[in-house]
């Protein structure tokens, strides 16, 4: 060995598999593994991803089930980018196990993930995700029958200032400076300029102005005030069980009036998907699709006259707008005074607060904690490629809550820390009275209170 530092060591010629260390797998990620497999999710990913092979030999893929797996902790973890899943993937033996890599093996860079990701198909992952929630349906935790509608707005990976005319291609200074000179001004500043457009109207118009690189991104007023660049994300949300029935991505700039029927029609889809297995049909609501519930964005005379014809019961939220002409509406007056006569009833309230809770709770799990609000892809298709996967491990962790407690890998983490305290907390038989000692005593002063007489402990009750 040559000499050198202390803190230098010579590195060995090679290393025996055998001796490599092995470590306990992480009990989330290892139930998780055994789920999907035991369902078969990659035999089922392999068939349906078969079209995309090659017919002759080139660079060396990711299996089909291995990326989506990929994608999957991509929710799970918190991670917004394919590079960091890469990054997290190389540090962590854990997901190594979860995803089948030995240690000697090199896992998936994130060219190889992305790449992957681009070759398979919006179907394929619509197939997945039904694949999913057929494995919900069996476990009743899927029912299909009443829905709630929501929508957000996701932050593009485009900004403002690349716009360009849609009629010209000319970009957003240039056509200031053109405004200048046909108002007299030969040589303007930034700060005459800054003036000129100021004053303009509508200048912000999606009609007049796109981003080159992203044609899909609308300028849109997102939810903390900023004017960006944005997509809109539409869910449907079982309401009886919470899961993620169907999901949408469409242009920011579209009301919530105009954007509904398509994510209706998605979970009607959906819906017929997974009662085409007779297993899953049997735990399905047996009158299928029949209510819809959202809030009062989206409630207007066509979507409730439009629901009422798809004979579906309504429960949108109605706005104060004063009297109303109904001449020559006699179907839209019936559709608007049902669904407010069943938005007065117990059952309209109730279900209106159970929105507010279940579908609320899909959008902190895919875009606060799931770190998708801002995208790093850009078109909705590949956006709702990776959003169906986040929704897959939405829909993943309602059946891991059931089995294990929790839904998440920090969730479970947090779990077993509480189960620990509460076990060092409550011992027998005097467990209630340490416990509230320790935590009454220095707050209430009552040190001459003796926890070991029945006496005392009624005392300190009471000056509790």
């Amino acid at each position: 060995m040559a000499m050198g530092r202390g803190n230098q060591r010579q590195q060995g010629l090679w290393v025996a598999t055998a001796d490599l260390p092995h470590t306990a797998a992480h009990p989330f990620y290892r139930r998780l593994g055994e789920l999907l497999d035991e369902h078969g999710f990659d035999e089922f990913a392999e068939q349906r991803c078969e079209k995309f092979y090659a017919a002759r030999m080139g660079r060396p893929s990711l299996a089909p089930g291995s990326c989506f797996h990929c994608l999957l902790i991509g929710d799970l973890e918190g991670i917004d980018s394919e590079r960091g899943i890469a990054w997290r993937l190389a540090d962590s033996i854990s997901l190594r196990r979860f995803l089948t890599i030995e240690l000697d093996e090199s896992t998936p860079d994130h060219s190889t993930i992305s790449r992957s990701r681009r070759l398979i198909d919006v179907e394929t992952h619509r197939e997945v995700f039904t694949w999913v929630l057929r494995l919900l349906a069996k476990q009743g935790l899927l029912k299909a029958g009443t829905i709630a509608v929501d929508a957000t707005t996701l932050e593009a990976n485009a900004a403002r200032r690349p716009i360009v005319r849609r009629d010209s291609g000319e970009a957003y200074e240039e056509f200031l400076r053109g405004l200048a000179a046909k108002s007299g001004i030969e040589t303007p500043t930034r700060q005459q300029l800054a003036k000129l457009d100021k004053k303009r109207k509508n200048k912000g118009s999606n009609k007049d102005w796109t981003n080159p690189h992203d044609r899909d991104a609308k300028i849109t007023k997102m939810k903390d005030g900023r004017t960006h660049l944005a997509h809109k994300a539409e869910h449907a949300v079982d309401l009886e069980t919470g899961a993620l029935l169907a999901l949408t991505v469409q242009g920011a700039d579209l009301g919530d009036t105009a954007t509904v029927a398509e994510t209706i029609s998605a979970a009607s889809e959906q819906a017929a998907a997974v009662a085409q297995d007779p297993e899953a049909n049997e735990q399905l609501s047996p009158p299928g699709l029949q209510e819809v519930v959202a809030d009062k964005g989206y409630h207007s005379n066509g979507v409730l006259r439009d629901l009422k014809v798809l004979e579906m019961r309504s429960y949108i939220s109605e706005p104060g707008r004063g009297r109303r002409n109904w001449c020559g509406k006699r179907l839209q007056q019936q559709a608007v005074y049902g669904n407010r006569r069943r938005m007065r009833g117990k059952r309209g309230k109730r279900l209106s607060r159970l929105r507010g809770e279940r579908a609320e709770r899909s959008f902190a799990h895919l875009y606060e904690t799931g770190r998708m609000r801002r995208t790093h892809l850009r078109s909705h298709e590949n956006i709702l490629k990776r959003l169906l996967l986040h929704g897959d491990a939405f829909n993943l962790s309602l059946l891991l809550r059931k089995e294990l407690g929790a839904g998440t890998p920090r969730g479970l983490s947090e779990a077993k820390k509480a189960s620990g305290w509460l076990r060092e907390a409550v011992k027998p038989p005097f467990s209630a009275r340490r416990t509230l000692w320790f935590w009454l005593g220095p707050r209430l002063g009552n040190g001459s209170f003796r926890l070991d007489s029945p006496l005392g402990f009624l005392r300190l009750a009471r000056a509790a």
